[in-house]
Formats: structure tokens, C-alpha cells, sequence
């Protein structure tokens, strides 16, 4: 079954104009022609058999039409993944929870190889370019509120479709962009105390060790942290296992331009789960978080308590 019915931009056989892609800051507004074809083709689309991913051709549509699919997803996560792109997708998001959307973070990372299309962030008729065609290295994370959500796709010209595939994955977080994805947004730079101390209560992993060896994949530009754990405060997803001589051991990755390497004694490590990779946060020497543990504890500014010992 298709993903979801088709809509032609205003009257059969009419094209929409392009909009011109636009580089990182300035806005297109999208004609009103163009969102009132969309809203009332939606009317009549279908739901996805998959609530959670879609998967669709452009090879369906007619050559002489630009033409638009509406695609409806209603999980915390998915992907979408669009062969032959020709024409454009409207992504539509809905929540299966009454949790408030300003509560919400959605983020986006292009799949491998993704091309023929442009990936664009919609709020009130206006485009914001998100990915470009070719953008896709495996560090292309793009988080905003959920409030704000409404993608679209559109195919770029192109010669020979034959061998183009665009999508994506998403995934919707409680977290609020700017706060604590610093992992996302600034993962390079170390953390504050008032970071870490936020880090440590609300990251999805917190982990007192040392670091046993670094690798690095130039492929996926990313550098894994083989870790000795010595004491395991909070994980999820099982990531630290038991360890043969004690204590537990695991993996968590950081991008390869951090220039990560092995140092000498313990760590409080913290991070969060990105489309099902542990993404590291905060790292600071064990003995600092100590000291930033006790300073705010005794001023009544830690916002949450555990063992620093």
C-alpha cells in the first residue's frame, strides 16, 4: 500500500515555482496557492501502513507534473527513505501521546549516501534549508522543537534518477534543543559546571571510569571511546556490560574532529542515545566533578543528588 495519497500542486498539469536554495540563514516564503493545494490535497491522504518509517518512489508520478506526496508517521522514531525522488514530500509528524509539542525535540540525520533531494524545515510558509543534496556526512544531525516541525523534501533536477535514493531518520526526544544536546550542537566544546551538573541528572548514560583506547573511523567521521567502568550510575539499553576482571566496560562515540585520545585516570562521563548510538556529552576529570558536586551542593544549587565518592 502507498504511504500516502498524491497531490497536485494546484490545477492539473500547473508547476509550482522552485524556490531558490537558499544558503544557512535566509527564509522562502512558500506561495499561498502552493499551501492551500497542500492542505487541501491532504485531506484525502492515506495513512502509512508503517506508522513509523515510509518508504516510496517518485518513478508513480507523471513526467509533465510536479507533484507532492503527503506522508503521515506518528512514532518517536523512523525514517524515510524516497527512491527515485521526483517532484516533493510533505513530511507530517503526529504524536500518538498527549505530552505538549513545546516539550519535544525532533531531530533529523540524513541517511547514508542520501541524494536527489533537498530537505527543508516548513513554519508557517516559510522553507529553511536543512540538508542540501549531497549534504550527508554521518555527523549532518539537524535538532529543532518539535513545535516547529514540518519537513519538506524536494527532488533536485537531475539527469538520471535511476540510481538516487533520498531519506532520512528522525527522532523525537523530551529534551529542548539548547540545553542539554550540547553533544549536538557543540560537541567539541567542554562543558561548563553548570553543564555537567545538569548532564549528570538527566543524560540517558553516567559513568565513572577510565578510557582503555580511542578509534578512529574517517568514513564516519567519528572516533569510539572504549571504556573501563568503575562505578555505573545511570544506562540505558544495557550500553556497560559486565566486565571479565570487574566493574563493567562499553563503547561511546564522539565526532572525529574532537581529536579524542587516551588520557591517564578517571572520568565521569555522560551523554545521550541518538538514533540508537550513545553520543557523548559531558567528560570531565572525575576529580572536578567532585569539586563541582561540592560547591553547589553547599550553596543548595545541585539539581539532583548522588554519590561522588
Amino acid at each position: 500500500m502507498r504511504g500516502a495519497a498524491r497531490v497536485v500542486w494546484g490545477r492539473a498539469g500547473q508547476r509550482w515555482a522552485r524556490p531558490r536554495v537558499p544558503g544557512s540563514g535566509p527564509r522562502l516564503t512558500v506561495p499561498l496557492a502552493v499551501l492551500l493545494a497542500v492542505l487541501l490535497g491532504g485531506a484525502g491522504a492515506q495513512y502509512s501502513s508503517d506508522l513509523c518509517s515510509w518508504k516510496g518512489s517518485g518513478l508513480t508520478h507523471e513526467a509533465h507534473r510536479k507533484e507532492v506526496e503527503q506522508v503521515y508517521l506518528r512514532c518517536s522514531s523512523g525514517a524515510v527513505e524516497w527512491m527515485y525522488p521526483t517532484g516533493a514530500l510533505i513530511v507530517n509528524l503526529r504524536l500518538n501521546t498527549f505530552t505538549a509539542a513545546r516539550h519535544l525535540t525532533l531531530c533529523i540525520r540524513p541517511l547514508k549516501d542520501s541524494s536527489g533531494a533537498n530537505i527543508y524545515l516548513e513554519k508557517t510558509g516559510e522553507l529553511k534549508l536543512l540538508v542540501r543534496d549531497g549534504d550527508h556526512g554521518p555527523s549532518q544531525v539537524h535538532c529543532f522543537g518539535f513545535e516547529q516541525a514540518g519537513l519538506f523534501v524536494e527532488a533536485t533536477p537531475q539527469q538520471d534518477i535511476s540510481r538516487r535514493t533520498t531519506g532520512f531518520q528522525y527522532e523525537l526526544s523530551g529534551r529542548r534543543a539548547g540545553s542539554d544536546l550540547h553533544a549536538l550542537s557543540a560537541p567539541c566544546r567542554p562543558c561548563s559546571d553548570t553543564e555537567v551538573l545538569l548532564a549528570v541528572c538527566t543524560s540517558d548514560f553516567v559513568v565513572r571510569g577510565a578510557i582503555q583506547a580511542v578509534t578512529h573511523d574517517p568514513e564516519l567521521q567519528e572516533s569510539a571511546i572504549h571504556l573501563q567502568v568503575s562505578r555505573l550510575y545511570r544506562q540505558k539499553s544495557s550500553l556497560f556490560r559486565p566486565a571479565p576482571e570487574g566493574g563493567w566496560q562499553g563503547r561511546v562515540t564522539t565526532l572525529l574532529e574532537c581529536g579524542v585520545r587516551p588520557g591517564r585516570g578517571e572520568f565521569l562521563f555522560s551523554g545521550h542515545m541518538h538514533f540508537g548510538e550513545p553520543r557523548l556529552g559531558c567528560a570531565p576529570r572525575f576529580e572536578d566533578f567532585q569539586r563541582m558536586y561540592r560547591d553547589a551542593e553547599a550553596r543548595g544549587l545541585n539539581p539532583c543528588e548522588m554519590g561522588v565518592e
